[in-house]
């Protein structure tokens, strides 16, 4: 197995790994919100030589951040980043977590306030076998979806379209956009053919 100098294992890289390390200049300050294990900071930490930092609520996430040797804070997203000043950090990544949050407006709002940029992916909910599974009278159920309805913790499904309304609504500026399916990159109709999707986004200037 391959180790870094200070002889932590590199992580295997996945597509979605890929897409963030694309986006985030070598040697920046990153903040992920939501980190789970960390394992995407420890990815870019060791790729990209970043300085990390998580917040995340769920101890046993928290003990497994420690385990890997990221930085993380406990805290829930819903309460704000108040202990965060305004532009802390070179980005703030929100992975697959924004359908999860109830003030969806809010954590945008802070994610420009506290990061130059942010970096925010969500599964697409206008995947066409997603609509399809509405179309036949039940709520999606997949591998990037996959709770039923009575368990899941997703609160704000959307397609790509609603957030770039949002964004044009609140004054978020569209760097760039990249889609995903299993097959990697998508071009053609990505609201409709498109699994994941990821926005590098930052404020209009006034």
């Amino acid at each position: 197995m391959m180790t870094t100098e200070a002889g932590r294992p590199v992580l295997t890289l996945r597509p979605d790994f890929a897409t963030f390390a694309a986006w985030i200049r070598p040697g920046s300050s990153v903040l992920d919100l939501g980190c789970g294990d960390g394992i995407l900071l420890r990815y870019l930490e060791d790729k990209l030589d970043i300085r990390g930092y998580g917040v995340e609520i769920d101890a046993d996430n928290i003990l497994a951040c420690m385990k890997n040797g990221v930085n993380v804070i406990q805290n829930d997203l819903e309460a704000g980043l108040s202990g965060f000043e305004d532009e802390s950090f070179d980005y703030v990544i929100l992975s697959q977590t924004l359908q999860a949050m109830r003030n969806t407006e809010y954590i945008i709002r802070e994610i420009l306030r506290v990061g130059k940029e942010g970096i925010v992916s969500f599964p697409n909910f206008g995947y066409w076998k997603n609509r399809i599974q509405v179309a036949c009278g039940n709520m999606p159920v997949s591998s990037n979806l996959p709770y039923q309805w009575y368990d899941t913790p997703n609160v704000h499904l959307c397609t790509l379209h609603d957030f770039e309304q949002l964004c044009q609504q609140h004054r978020v500026n569209i760097l760039e956009r990249r889609v995903t399916n299993n097959d990697g990159k998508v071009s053609f109709s990505p609201n409709l053919f498109g699994i994941l999707a990821f926005y590098r986004i930052s404020h209009i200037p006034d």
